[in-house]
């Protein structure tokens, strides 16, 4: 693709810092010779449709334009959440915008001839029993098939198999992701310690009666004792309280990249509580904090949620432009397949995107001195890779999660962990690296500057660590880089003014929703925050 002046000193100074290959760069020889056999693709997010947002190039003015009276831009979680939600209230004139030639955001998946696979998120917790939204979607979609003495009982075939978790530490596979093999009994109270400290916080309530954490996360608690902590980060909070237990940071730590995509120092202290206070689900015929997962991962629920909406989707389509008039808004649309733009003019219009894209439509709304730049978004690389077999040794039990202790990644999902035939050989497992050792700006230009084979340079020795000779086994690996994969709940953004000034609507015509809209990128978040900004232009409506 050649390179433009700016491109060529970002990655000249990206090599000059060492931070290719966490600081090993590949000479120009070629591909390792021990992966000339494995095929593969390096992917992502619509290249061509963020240049053209990024860049500001000329498009083409409109050619034609049409009315529609309801305008949902994107298709991720949230956008097809608010879809739903207006079909289910008797709306049938909206659309729903995709610039990608897929919807489900960062709950994409795919698949191949061996099984489907996750390129984000794979899993969600059982729902809390007072969301009662949650519950009925979940009910619609036979993941909830009946209640039993007033608790749901779940699809056994979603709830995650056994054996679920295991962690690699010190040359062995332990059952669970907690540390426990060859540690010391300080440690042991350490970790017994500050797990006794979220059995308490998950119930606690503030002076308002509610929960001190909940999800979704703009149900808990405004009580200050408990918000406060949202303005120190969660490894300061830590130091605080005396918790210096390496196996037990190490542990707090994979927790937050996991879901954050971020370590303890970046994200707020309330964040990190929330992680392990915030789910508090029963179930008839599952533990608390119980998993529910597909080989697809959260492509299984976007599919459910395109089910309402198919004649309303349109993708490879972007919105350029969205200006608030006085009785509509105009909204500029690029449809990448024709390469034609047209005009959409819309009552009302939902705008699902995350807010670095918002900052590049909206020409002519005040977003009330909203700061764009305080948001900080966690880039990934996920790997979905084939195998053949795996290797004998070591793998007598397969689990779902698999993650080695001490490395950069969080491991890796045996994507058809939920299939009943293990019979067959061939397998796919989705590996996943939070790219968080630097500041996300950086990590991002790296990441986007890496070739597909110093990719496999940064995957398939940590699969050896933790599977020796594994390598002659892997038949294909695809590799996705998010630039921006999720929401990181920094330092004060959660309870901070710039999320709410972000919910805010702008003169009952345009409403926004996002997974950034709460800090938390996670299914349960985008699903509300849909919902919220159907409800609020609805009730604008009466």
């Amino acid at each position: 693709m050649g390179f433009n002046r700016k491109g060529f000193l970002l990655r000249s100074a990206l090599v000059m810092g060492g931070i290719f290959l966490n600081g090993c760069v590949r000479k120009l020889s070629g591909r390792n010779e021990k992966y000339r056999h494995i095929k593969g693709h390096l992917k992502g997010p619509d290249e061509k449709a963020g240049h053209m947002l990024r860049d500001k190039i000329v498009i083409a003015e409109p050619s034609y334009s049409k009315k529609v009276k309801t305008l949902i831009i994107g298709a991720g979680i949230s956008g097809l959440s608010a879809g739903r939600w207006l079909k289910k209230q008797g709306m049938a004139d909206f659309e729903i915008l995709e610039l990608e030639d897929h919807a489900g955001g960062n709950a994409h998946s795919e698949g191949n001839t061996v099984s489907s696979y996750p390129w984000g998120a794979h899993y969600i917790t059982i729902a809390n029993n007072d969301d009662e939204l949650l519950i009925d979607f979940l009910k619609e979609n036979g993941v909830i098939t009946h209640f039993e003495n007033g608790l749901p009982f779940y699809n056994e075939f979603y709830l995650c198999f056994d054996p679920e978790e295991r962690l690699l530490i010190k040359g062995q596979w332990q059952e669970g992701l907690i540390p426990k093999f060859g540690i010391s009994q300080q440690d042991q109270e350490q970790i017994d310690k500050f797990f006794a400290l979220c059995n308490q916080l998950k119930y606690a309530k503030g002076e308002d009666g509610k929960y001190a954490f909940n999800i979704p996360l703009d149900a808990s608690s405004e009580d200050k004792r408990y918000r406060d902590l949202d303005q120190m980060s969660f490894k300061d909070y830590l130091v605080k309280a005396g918790y210096n237990s390496a196996y037990l940071l190490w542990y707090l730590n994979y927790c937050c990249k996991d879901d954050y995509g971020q370590q303890i120092k970046d994200v707020s202290a309330w964040a990190g509580l929330n992680y392990f206070a915030g789910h508090k689900g029963t179930a008839a015929n599952a533990e608390s904090g119980a998993v529910l997962t597909w080989p697809e991962g959260n492509g299984f629920l976007v599919n459910k949620l395109k089910s309402y909406l198919k004649p309303h989707i349109r993708t490879s389509v972007m919105a350029t432009s969205v200006v608030s008039n006085k009785d509509h808004v105009e909204v500029d649309v690029f449809d990448m397949l024709k390469n034609q733009t047209y005009t959409i003019l819309a009552e009302q219009v939902i705008i699902a995107c995350p807010q670095f894209v918002n900052k590049r439509i909206l020409k002519n709304t005040d977003r009330n001195l909203f700061d764009y730049d305080q948001l900080n978004y966690a880039p990934w690389m996920v790997a979905n890779i084939t195998l053949t077999d795996f290797p004998a040794s070591g793998l007598q039990t397969l689990s779902w999660d698999n993650v080695p202790y001490g490395a950069p990644s969080v491991g890796y999902v045996y994507s058809g962990h939920q299939q009943v035939d293990h019979g067959k050989q061939a397998k796919v497992i989705t590996f996943y690296l939070p790219l968080c050792d630097r500041e996300p700006r950086v990590s991002r230009l790296a990441a986007y500057s890496r070739s597909y084979d110093q990719w496999l340079d940064m995957i398939i020795p940590e699969l050896e660590y933790m599977h020796p000779e594994i390598t002659p086994l892997i038949e294909s690996v695809d590799v996705w880089v998010w630039g921006h994969g999720m929401i990181s709940p920094s330092v004060n953004y959660i309870w901070g003014e710039d999320r709410k000034k972000a919910r805010s609507s702008v003169a009952g015509q345009i409403f926004f929703a996002h997974t950034d809209l709460s800090g938390i990128s996670l299914f349960e978040e985008g699903f509300h925050q849909g919902i919220n900004a159907a409800k609020s232009l609805l009730e604008v409506n009466r």
